[in-house]
């Protein structure tokens, strides 16, 4: 990735900022966006810690959410560096609430931020590999893209809608040379659990010992950058029983779903 320009969103936090600092230590060219400028400052700066000069990092806060700005932060990227040649759509929320509790606007905000703003910011990016005829678009979706589970209802049909989405996508632009990579981490420990959506919105601040006890942030980024280098299709990541649920749900489904329902 020396030299190239690598785009990642959700980059303030978790994932996105390890997957920022490992792409800095292989000489890339970064755009860190988020909504929170203050933490994209700060990994920026541990950035160039680790061997990219200050013209290296175009720090550039955004809100998926807003489409209109969007064509307009691509521009932004464009005279900085006047191509984008990886863009990881990783920004996202999650939650935990059942449906019963769950509000409408609840489930509207998990549709807008993980599905609806990935696609807006991959049309307005798209057009541009296309003219060039090479690009790279990958999304963070999840095991929860592909594997039901408690408390997840709006997560889980989010980010299945993101699987299909790109994988639909991959049919459309693959032979004009735009690679797409579904990224399929399991539990990562990261901050999700504690900023998921409660049923009226606000952070539910939950502790998750699945979370917590998942793998190491910066080995998730390892084996991504990996699969990334390498133009995987699609990449699993993690190390415990959830990963071992997507070869259930192809093979014994039913008993997936007895698991799953027992796992609250």
């Amino acid at each position: 990735m020396t030299d190239r320009t690598i785009w990642i969103t959700g980059a303030s936090s978790g994932i996105g900022e390890a997957l920022a600092v490992r792409f800095a230590q292989e000489g890339a060219r970064l755009v860190l966006s988020a909504r929170r400028q203050s933490e994209l400052e700060r990994v920026a700066e541990r950035c160039r810690d680790n061997g990219l000069s200050a013209d290296q990092v175009l720090v550039l806060p955004m809100d998926v959410t807003n489409w209109e700005a969007l064509p307009g932060a691509v521009q932004t990227v464009l005279n900085q560096f006047g191509q984008v040649d990886l863009l990881i759509n990783n920004a996202g929320l999650s939650q935990r609430s059942l449906c019963v509790e769950t509000e409408m606007s609840v489930y509207r905000q998990l549709m807008e931020v993980d599905v609806m703003g990935q696609i807006a910011l991959t049309k307005a990016v798209l057009p541009h590999m296309l003219e060039r005829g090479v690009g790279h678009i990958a999304v963070t979706a999840s095991v929860a893209g592909k594997v039901g589970a408690p408390l997840r209802t709006g997560y889980c049909a989010a980010k299945h809608a993101v699987m299909g989405f790109f994988d639909s996508l991959r049919t459309e632009v693959e032979g004009q040379g735009v690679h797409i990579s579904t990224i399929v981490p399991g539990f990562i420990r990261t901050d999700i659990a504690r900023s998921a959506l409660a049923g009226d919105g606000k952070a539910s601040d939950l502790k998750d010992d699945d979370i917590e006890n998942g793998m190491d942030v910066n080995d998730c980024a390892e084996v991504v950058v990996k699969g990334l280098n390498a133009k995987k299709r699609e990449i699993p990541v993690g190390k415990g029983k959830e990963m071992a649920a997507l070869w259930l749900k192809r093979l014994a489904p039913e008993v997936l779903f007895r698991m799953a329902r027992a796992h609250k």
